[in-house]
């Protein structure tokens, strides 16, 4: 009886799917698996069977969509059947949802790539097996749910312990994320050696740091630090960075980056110090899992809506970059065009967290030379309103309503676009029409 309530699931999601795509009433990222596990409770168990290959979850604070995109990229194209929570959305209901719309009940996929909250980690392993766990980075992040780092930190031991034999892949550069363990299987680290700035980008300074101190209870040291505690550490003690197994130099273009990966170039067309991470952490996974032509699928990806996506807006160039707290959102401030006119849209909703001091944490000094009025909205726009006032940016227009400051950005632009938006506002802005492809 327990099966076929799965299988009655399944139909299910797929008829209540075609409903609200036909009726546009809501994305059904959640609601679906809400609905399902209310039908098949031990759904997760049941979808166990129907991958064949590998169970792969990608987790942390920064990068899990755009590494768990570019990982599935990779994967798809190299022929193989994949299934992948490609809407970002991540929490329990989010995951079920995906699972539900994906799984062939007749063919079994042979990968799955799931990115999941570091709070619901732990409740995801507690049915759904792992091949594979991604560890991105960890950053102060919606304060309000998981306060300090390292509460988020045991949030996600507690899920690595439920599975013993689990493959860690971490981010050797951060070292809350190297100190991560499995019981049974060494982890696998992935890091940078170099980077290198092309096309006038400079690298800047970022005042957001965490400080992080050795088992032994010193400071770390680092003989290069890239971007918030992300480096090479090392303790007077004899405590330092684990040495990486896939390691990389970078070169940072205004509109793509090359990774050299074991004396191979990869060229991602994406932007930014902190997709450079995301890039060899996908690769890194990538060659564990023995998929081929790495090298040249890299080039076709496409970017998840809103990481560094560009869109058309009245005919001007649009980039939009998520931001969600004090080091991501500093990244992506720093590599603001201060030519282009720039929109800041700030929610407080559940998914975006309720806590938005982050604003006065995030580096949004870096906007203080641009050269056209920024225009705030979104439910707390008053809010970083006083955070750009305190930062002396006053060419600042107060528009609450997303709608109607798209509409105004679209019509007085000049030329290039900027829209910087938290993860509810950008679902809003995803929705609308007049944003269009490239």
């Amino acid at each position: 009886m327990k099966k076929m309530s799965f299988y009655i699931s399944l139909i299910f999601a797929r008829i209540l799917y075609f409903f609200m795509r036909i009726t546009k009433i809501s994305s059904g990222t959640a609601i679906i698996g809400l609905l399902v596990l209310k039908i098949c409770p031990d759904f997760l168990k049941f979808a166990n069977s129907f991958i064949s290959n590998a169970k792969i979850n990608i987790s942390g604070t920064n990068g899990k969509t755009t590494t768990s995109g570019l990982l599935s990229h990779l994967i798809a194209t190299d022929n193989k059947q994949i299934i992948n929570n490609a809407s970002g959305a991540n929490m329990l209901n989010g995951i079920v949802n995906a699972l539900s719309l994906q799984i062939n009940p007749f063919k079994k996929s042979e990968y799955s790539v799931i990115e999941c909250d570091e709070a619901f980690l732990e409740v995801i392993y507690d049915k759904f097996e792992a091949d594979y766990l991604l560890v991105t980075n960890l950053f102060r992040d919606q304060l309000d749910r998981f306060g300090e780092l390292a509460f988020t930190k045991k949030l996600i031991q507690n899920g690595i312990d439920k599975k013993e034999n689990i493959q860690l892949i971490l981010n050797a550069d951060d070292p809350l994320v190297a100190s991560l363990s499995s019981k049974n299987k060494q982890a696998i680290y992935y890091g940078l050696d170099s980077i290198e700035f092309r096309d006038g980008l400079e690298h800047k300074e970022v005042k957001v740091e965490e400080a992080f101190t050795c088992p032994c209870g010193k400071a770390l040291k680092y003989s290069k630090k890239f971007f918030a505690q992300q480096g090479h550490y090392y303790c007077d003690c004899g405590y330092s960075r684990p040495e990486p197994k896939y390691h990389a130099n970078v070169v940072l273009h205004k509109n793509h980056l090359t990774l050299t990966v074991d004396g191979e170039d990869f060229d991602v067309p994406l932007v930014g110090l902190f997709n450079a991470y995301n890039a060899l952490a996908s690769i890194a996974l990538a060659k564990e899992l023995g998929i081929k032509n790495i090298k040249d699928n890299i080039k076709t990806f496409k970017v998840a809506f809103g990481r560094s996506e560009v869109k058309m807006l009245n005919g001007h160039r649009t980039l939009i970059q998520l931001i969600k707290n004090p080091v991501g959102a500093s990244e992506v401030l720093k590599s603001v065009d201060l030519d282009s006119n720039i929109l800041i849209c700030i929610n407080d909703k559940y998914a975006d967290g309720r806590d938005v001091s982050w604003l006065w944490d995030a580096d949004f000094e870096a906007l203080k030379n641009a050269k056209k009025e920024i225009i705030v909205s979104g439910i707390r726009a008053n809010d970083i309103a006083l955070r750009l006032k305190y930062a002396e940016i006053n060419n600042v227009k107060i528009i609450n309503d997303i709608d109607k400051a798209i509409k105004y950005i679209g019509e007085v632009a000049e030329k290039d676009i900027t829209i910087l938006p938290t993860y509810t506002a950008l679902l809003k802005i995803s929705k609308m029409k007049n944003l269009r492809s490239i």
